[in-house]
């Protein structure tokens, strides 16, 4: 495997590159107080390389402009844009399936881009996806869902205060196409990658969806 920078109009990203002829290309963004060195991204990387996939972990435009910092609910489309521009760049880099995912707000913000026009993606791969605000349910973030209509992999820590493992279950059956649930065992937000099989787990439930085998 080589890891190297990426470059292009509006994308930074870091790529991982399998020493073997790629399968496919898995693009993934970061979360709200994050990077694209987050700890969670270089552990899905690795093992997505380790299978045969190009990775590119990206930096979302918010990041690029600050260092540090959330984002803002009003750059939130850039952001999207971002994502598409990102996919449209690096598609070359591998023939075969796309995977389009990214952990807490970029996967957010990736579900939106695939609900609103597909983004390109053959799978969908949400990494800690916050359905709500910490003690909010009622503010569940679940409307663009059933206008996603790709294979949908959600890896989930059952110890996530931004969803429950019941309330993430639920929120799946409004997608119209194939999902898969990870669910990490006493896992938090951040999904513990270190000590948890979070990246392998993720990683057979893409492979498993990718190649049509039922959930």
């Amino acid at each position: 495997m080589t890891v190297s920078p990426f470059t292009a109009d509006g994308v930074v990203a870091d790529v991982h590159r399998p020493h073997t002829d790629p399968i496919g290309l898995v693009v993934l963004a970061h979360g709200a107080g994050g990077n694209r060195d987050a700890k969670i991204l270089h552990a899905y990387a690795d093992e997505f390389c380790g299978r045969g996939f190009v990775v590119a972990r990206i930096d979302l435009p918010y990041r690029q402009r600050h260092p540090k910092g959330p984002p803002s609910p009003s750059t939130a489309p850039a952001d999207r844009d971002g994502i598409r521009a990102a996919v449209a760049a690096l598609r070359g880099e591998a023939d075969g399936p796309l995977v389009v995912g990214g952990h807490s707000y970029g996967g957010r913000q990736v579900s939106m881009v695939i609900g609103e026009d597909g983004g390109g993606a053959d799978l969908l791969l949400l990494s800690s996806y916050p359905l709500h605000p910490p003690g909010k349910p009622e503010r569940a973030r679940i409307e663009h869902l059933p206008d996603i209509t790709v294979p949908t992999v959600v890896v989930h820590g059952s110890n996530d205060p931004f969803a429950t493992t019941d309330e993430i279950t639920e929120a799946l059956t409004l997608i119209p196409a194939p999902t898969r649930l990870v669910e990490i065992d006493k896992g938090g937000h951040d999904l513990k990658p270190d000590r948890k099989p979070t990246a392998p787990e993720a990683a057979d439930a893409v492979t498993a969806l990718l190649a049509g085998e039922p959930s």
